[in-house]
């Protein structure tokens, strides 16, 4: 697919989307004492209710903004969301209290548009057979940001607290304003449909969803996959401490090259191997790897096996886009925006449930009265990866 203006903007919108994600992670503890917190266990678990309140209301809040842009086209539901943002980030960096920041996650999550009408935007523009290295490139465009938020968030704090919230305000009203300028609408007037009191209900959007013919195995398939998948951002920092002791610096350094390797992947891998082995066989690829590569990091003991695994890991962020293409593929142009909310959602419940689920993982096998096994987290992600595997190869034959 050829870098048009419009693609170009997605991909900025998303790459500032993950960097302002990004951009408050060197600060979260600071950030914590900040608004009152009395010690650092005090300011983790306000930061994870934080994470979940986030995912709670993208997952509330997902299929209705799909619906939306469904409705009433792309564009302007691209426009409010990143002007939304902006306005998230200025509440964040003035807040004194907690419950402000927690109300801005909230609105956060709320205005979760960014990303779902983005990719609605790509399947509008997208030919079927060129969704996947679509999707793959704002994968791409995530990998980036990840690398570049919290790299200038440490360096913009060295200012103020706040400056990478008014930063990360800065790039998103910048953004809006590239956008109304070269962001023509996608959805024609003919492929819309209405919006009723039944797109309100996410439960009801989802169950439609699922009732679509041929959509719930790609939907089932993508929640799986994302569960098991955070157990990278979830468990990285602790497992490396308590495998390899590693500091903060190296824990930073790892992850950004895993970034790195990440958009590697997705915008010159996925794109060459789709074109030469098509979407189904690269998705096996990308599937096998993910189980590789987390039973690799469950049993790593050396930093060796760290270096060989993360590509290997890297590889399997191949499987969402593809897997979001199969199910953009089975709907109508009228639909883009309700299936993208649903994964959101569905993605946002895995947000929620996984890190509980995977820290319990980790700390009952890291506590001194049982089996010691810092890697079994990884170990239950490659489980449940190779349980939806003969679904993920009968999604490829049909």
């Amino acid at each position: 697919m050829k870098l048009t203006g419009p693609f170009l903007f997605i991909l900025a919108t998303l790459m500032i989307d993950a960097i302002g994600i990004g951009i408050v992670f060197p600060i979260m503890p600071d950030l914590m004492d900040r608004v009152g917190a009395a010690s650092t266990a005090e300011g983790a678990l306000w930061g994870g209710i934080m994470m979940s309140a986030y995912a709670a209301a993208m997952f509330l809040c997902g299929p209705i903004i799909g619906s939306l842009s469904d409705a009433y086209g792309r564009k302007p539901i691209l426009i409010a969301a990143l002007l939304t943002l902006t306005l998230d980030y200025v509440i964040m960096a003035m807040a004194q209290t907690y419950w402000v920041l927690l109300l801005g996650r909230i609105i956060a999550g709320m205005a979760g548009a960014t990303y779902i009408t983005a990719t609605a935007y790509i399947s509008d523009i997208a030919k079927p057979e060129q969704r996947g290295a679509s999707f793959g490139m704002i994968g791409a465009a995530f990998g980036i940001g990840f690398v570049l938020g919290p790299a200038l968030g440490g360096m913009a704090s060295g200012l103020h607290i706040t400056a990478p919230f008014w930063i990360a305000a800065g790039l998103s009203a910048l953004n809006v304003a590239f956008g109304l300028f070269i962001l023509p609408e996608s959805l024609k007037p003919e492929n819309r449909r209405s919006f009723g009191r039944a797109d309100l209900n996410p439960f009801g959007s989802i169950l439609r969803a699922f009732a679509i013919p041929g959509l719930a195995a790609p939907l089932v398939c993508i929640f799986v996959f994302e569960f098991a998948n955070l157990v990278y951002p979830t468990l990285w920092a602790f497992w490396g401490r308590e495998v390899f002791a590693w500091d903060g610096f190296t824990i930073g350094l790892s992850l950004s090259a895993y970034g790195v390797l990440i958009a590697i992947v997705q915008a010159g891998l996925l794109p060459r191997l789709t074109r030469t082995l098509g979407d189904g066989r690269t998705l096996i690829l990308a599937s096998g790897a993910a189980i590789v590569g987390m039973v690799g990091f469950g049993f790593a003991g050396a930093i060796w096996a760290v270096a060989v695994f993360l590509p290997i890991a890297a590889l399997s962020d191949m499987a969402p886009p593809l897997m979001t293409a199969f199910a953009a593929n089975r709907v109508g142009d009228d639909q883009q925006g309700l299936v993208q909310g649903v994964i959101a959602s569905l993605s946002s419940v895995a947000a929620v449930a996984a890190p509980i689920a995977l820290t319990g993982v980790f700390e009952t096998f890291v506590d001194d009265q049982g089996i010691y096994f810092p890697g079994a987290p990884y170990v239950v992600g490659a489980v449940l990866v190779l349980a939806i595997l003969p679904l993920i190869i009968r999604i490829c034959r049909t």
